[in-house]
């Protein structure tokens, strides 16, 4: 019980300093330890569409298979989601793997319309889902193929090396080989993916392939977002409200870096900002996010990022839902309806707005 109160006041002080123009860093720095949530990490990717067949053959390639599946009445959705349209829930798993890196598919019998779709690199609005694999050349020449002789809208960026540990030690050698990792982003009309292979390291539980998955690939391991403003102040929620823990204070990298570079196709010149986050589990559920340093920016399909919407996945729907350590479900201190599998892993907390109207649900309970 004093768990749920903690969480309560916790997650309604964040919501009203939301509302009121977002939290500055220094409100978080003086608010001392990270909040005890509850919130272990983060569960799954959510993507919206008008049809899930395509999606669900798509990442059977990739090993998610599905799991469960229920369903939303408009009315249900509307309350859970705000948008009033029935909505088929599916919810995917790669292998055996349930604690992390899971896939929902929300197909909207009414959608509000075009999510994010098909668009350059760095576009405000995109989300980007990472996935480990064993053969990263092979998926390039897959999405390749796909684009050149299927005609089908992908980008896919040619794979580059780089150290991004610092790895590399000691002079080369047929012993002492290079160290690091060789990543690749691709980019397309229903789903924005980013690949990467590791080369003399591993780092247990971050990336778990198993045979099931034709293209060797693992669950999602971290995710992208893009995303325009202060990451100061916009990304200060996921630790003052949400418990995570930031990898550090907004820094800028750019195309003199190899992997941000190519991965997201910056011209000369071009840069960043750039702020992690880490999940309390601290061994998935990454989160990290990117504004462009040029305030003229102009690639902006942010209006088109909401619950609802088709296409783009971690860009239609996109957001991330989150594990909860405790066994009760956030949902239900709410008062929300529950959603379509009741279980302590569903508290779908993903926006400020919807910070927002959960901190004025738990002021008025108070």
């Amino acid at each position: 019980m004093m768990k749920k109160r903690n969480l309560r006041r916790a997650l309604a002080s964040a919501a009203l300093l939301l509302a009121s123009g977002g939290l500055h860093p220094a409100a978080v720095a003086a608010a001392g330890a990270l909040p005890d949530t509850g919130i272990s990490g983060v569960y799954e990717v959510m993507v919206g569409t008008d049809d899930a067949q395509p999606l669900l053959a798509h990442f059977a390639e990739f090993g998610f298979a599905v799991r469960e599946e229920a369903s939303l009445s408009a009315a249900a959705a509307a309350a859970l989601y705000g948008v009033e349209s029935s909505l088929r829930s599916i919810r995917l798993q790669n292998g055996d793997l349930d604690s992390h890196g899971l896939l929902r598919l929300l197909e909207w019998e009414q959608p509000l319309g075009p999510g994010v779709g098909y668009a350059p690199p760095e576009t405000v609005g995109q989300r980007m889902a990472v996935m480990r694999t064993r053969d990263i050349i092979r998926l390039h020449d897959v999405f390749l193929d796909l684009r050149n002789k299927a005609g089908q809208p992908w980008l896919s960026t040619e794979p580059i090396f780089d150290d991004l540990y610092d790895l590399d030690t000691g002079k080369t050698s047929i012993a002492t080989r290079r160290v690091g990792v060789r990543e690749n982003a691709v980019y397309g009309k229903d789903f924005n993916h980013v690949f990467f292979q590791r080369y003399g390291y591993a780092i247990p539980g971050y990336g778990s392939i198993g045979p099931h998955s034709p293209l060797q690939t693992s669950e999602f391991t971290h995710h992208d977002f893009i995303v325009k403003g202060d990451l100061a102040v916009i990304t200060a929620y996921y630790a003052a409200a949400l418990g995570l823990r930031p990898e550090n204070d907004p820094v800028v990298s750019g195309d003199w870096q190899p992997g941000p570079g190519r991965v997201f196709g910056m011209e000369p010149g071009e840069s960043h900002w750039y702020r992690g986050f880490v999940s309390p589990n601290n061994i998935c559920g990454k989160l990290k996010f990117f504004a462009a340093v040029d305030p003229d920016h102009v690639r902006d399909r942010s209006h088109r990022q909401r619950e609802g919407k088709k296409a783009s996945p971690c860009t239609a729907c996109t957001r991330p839902s989150w594990s909860m350590s405790g066994s009760w479900p956030l949902n239900t201190i709410c008062n929300l309806p529950p959603s379509w599998k009741t279980s302590s892993r569903n508290a779908l907390l993903s926006s400020p707005a919807r910070m927002a109207r959960l901190g004025r649900s738990w002021r008025n309970r108070q």
